[in-house]
């Protein structure tokens, strides 16, 4: 498990600047969900954090060490399976492009089948799985690379109402199981209130640290939760950062 610290970090596009002064962290095995307005910069913050993106400012610490996006596991909104592989072709392309066998890459990934729930598609193509066993398939490939820290970047967005709330039940599980450090994009308010220990709101773009609140939730979550006091009172802090000073026009809470 790792530490991260995201450090006063910036970015400007041209002349359009998407962070501003972003400072965050996640502790080793925490689930931290990010959500603010759309276009705000959230995504963007994720490509710096991958290294796909070199900031303007600030710096990203893992384990108090400069970061080098290879420490991170970045699973993008859409699952990019291709369509002519197979399920296990797809989970152990990673591995295959970082120079491991093609035998012990499919081995590795194999391995994970059984917990993913994917057991028996092996040889199965993404035009024959659900939404749900889509979004496994993508982050099987995503964390049998062996990376500690996660980014998940709505990776249940494109999901049906039932369907999202079995993957974030399935994700909760299979996270406490690894012991992950994990950062969470989400538009879902409840979402992150139910699978986080922490949120970090970001105003509008350029996106800066407004709030962050401790959800206080005990784990394992379950799905009985979404009537406790406590989780409503989490969401309406969270609705009202959203909102700002000022704003009293409805912000989208959940699916």
């Amino acid at each position: 498990m790792r530490e991260i610290r995201v450090e006063h970090l910036g970015k400007t596009f041209g002349t359009l600047p998407v962070l501003s002064d972003v400072s965050l962290r996640a502790a080793p095995g925490e689930f931290v969900s990010i959500i603010g307005p759309s276009g705000c910069g959230k995504s963007t913050l994720f490509n710096v954090l991958a290294g796909l993106v070199a900031p303007d400012s600030g710096r990203v610490l893992v384990d108090g060490a400069p970061a080098g996006g290879s420490a991170f596991g970045y699973m993008p909104q859409k699952d990019l399976l291709f369509p002519w592989r197979t399920v296990l072709d797809n989970a152990a392309l990673g591995l295959e492009v970082a120079g491991m066998r093609r035998r012990a890459a499919r081995a590795k990934a194999q391995a994970l089948f059984e917990p993913f729930g994917l057991a028996g598609f092996e040889r199965a193509r993404p035009s024959q799985l659900s939404g749900g066993m889509r979004q496994r398939a993508a982050l099987l490939r995503t964390v049998v690379q062996d990376r500690e820290v996660l980014l998940l970047d709505e990776p249940f967005g494109a999901l049906d109402s039932l369907t999202r709330t079995g993957m974030q039940e399935w994700l909760e599980k299979v996270r406490a199981r690894y012991g992950w450090t994990v950062l969470l994009i989400t538009h879902d308010i409840r979402e992150a209130v139910f699978l986080s220990d922490r949120v970090v709101v970001l105003g509008p773009r350029p996106a800066r640290v407004c709030r962050e609140v401790e959800v206080g939730l005990p784990r394992p979550r379950e799905a009985g939760m979404v009537g406790w006091p406590r989780l409503h009172a989490v969401e309406a802090e969270l609705l009202d950062a959203l909102r700002g000073p000022g704003r009293t026009d409805p912000v989208p809470t959940t699916r």
